[in-house]
């Protein structure tokens, strides 16, 4: 059997995936649309919120999150699960990830209840 000569491949820079180069492109798009005119002021300005109600905002973000990775995790341990195929370790892995998703939503559920506690324990109304 003749022997050939090892020919490296070629080198190309590599392609970025149209979805990646569309998410960009989108991500510009909502930026550029988000940033407001530096003319145009309100005829009235707002009262500055209180701590209680920045605590409130905090606290809403913070719950979209959690729930928002918990239900990634949920889609993550359900498409594991499905796929898995019997294979007990892919299982387990499952297993897992939807238990994580389980504590993700409890802690989204409890975190306006755990903002009060902490409220009460340090004499915060």
């Amino acid at each position: 059997m003749p022997c050939r000569a090892f020919t490296p491949p070629s080198r190309r820079p590599p392609r970025f995936p149209a979805a990646l180069l569309t998410a960009l492109a989108l991500t510009a798009l909502v930026v550029v649309g988000a940033v407001q005119p530096a003319t145009a002021q309100p005829a009235y300005l707002a009262a500055p919120p209180t701590i209680d109600q920045v605590l409130a905002n905090i606290t809403a973000w913070i719950t979209g999150i959690v729930a928002a990775i918990a239900t990634t995790f949920l889609t993550v341990g359900g498409l594991r699960y499905l796929l898995a195929g019997g294979d007990p370790g892919e299982v387990m892995k499952a297993k897992g990830a939807l238990k994580g998703a389980g504590i993700g939503y409890m802690i989204a559920i409890m975190a306006p209840v755990i903002l009060d506690v902490l409220k009460g324990l340090v004499g915060a109304k």
